[in-house]
């Protein structure tokens, strides 16, 4: 099976545990489908503008991203390899830490971003064997390297339509970086392979509301733009 490493001698001098953290963060936001620029990417790492915007100038400089039309930003081969490492760390980091230890999911999704830098290339194929090669992380995002999960025809919760019955497919890394929206998550067991029934969509009070197995939730549009469903008939 096809792993994403960084190749022995390819990991620059700059390579730092920063850079290391932008270029997964764009990865991450990559992902959802949508442009990814400073101020996007600013949000979702909860930092300055001003630090952000040289960052990517100091990225671009060494390789690693493009900025395109429109200030957009996207990574090049080189980018992209790194970026795939530490989401693969991460994630199974995320699998060990709720599977193996029983973590909550906001706890193991700090811990491993605390961890995601010190994990040797052996420890962390240690670590995909003693998971049995998991192709989701426990929030449903793939494993970079591992077999690839299910096709299905995923969209936003927040473009589901009101007496439809949806499966969580995955909370992206973009609803993972808001705490309190994964601890709510959590707390009302919304999570892969959790079939949802869209009982009110209420656009003007901006937001959806959905049952399972008797208990309801209510989500704010913006928020529920962050999980991704699928139609249970567009399993392949």
């Amino acid at each position: 099976m096809a792993k994403a490493s960084i190749k022995p001698g390819a990991k620059p001098k700059d390579m730092t545990a920063s850079v290391q953290d932008y270029l997964a963060a764009i990865y991450d936001l990559t992902s959802s489908g949508k442009p990814v620029i400073g101020a996007r990417l600013a949000k979702h790492m909860s930092i300055s503008a001003p630090a952000v915007t040289e960052a990517i100038h100091r990225m671009a400089r060494g390789g690693y991203v493009r900025i395109g039309r429109g200030k957009q930003l996207t990574l090049t081969p080189k980018g992209q390899q790194i970026a795939e490492v530490m989401a693969r760390r991460h994630r199974l980091l995320e699998r060990w830490l709720t599977d193996i230890l029983g973590l909550n999911w906001t706890d193991a999704h700090e811990e491993a971003h605390r961890l995601e830098h010190a994990l040797s290339p052996r420890v962390e194929d240690r670590l995909a064997e003693l998971l049995g090669m998991p192709s989701t992380c426990p929030h449903g995002n793939p494993i970079p390297g591992m077999a690839k999960p299910p096709r299905v025809e995923p969209f936003p919760l927040a473009q589901a339509k009101e007496g439809t019955t949806v499966v969580v497919e995955r909370i992206t890394e973009e609803a993972e970086a808001d705490k309190k929206l994964l601890e709510h998550l959590w707390k009302n067991d919304v999570r892969p392979g959790r079939r949802l029934k869209i009982t009110e969509v209420a656009p003007w009070a901006g937001t959806i509301t959905a049952a399972s197995d008797g208990q309801s939730i209510a989500l704010g549009l913006p928020a529920a733009a962050k999980i991704w469903v699928y139609l249970p008939s567009s399993a392949a």
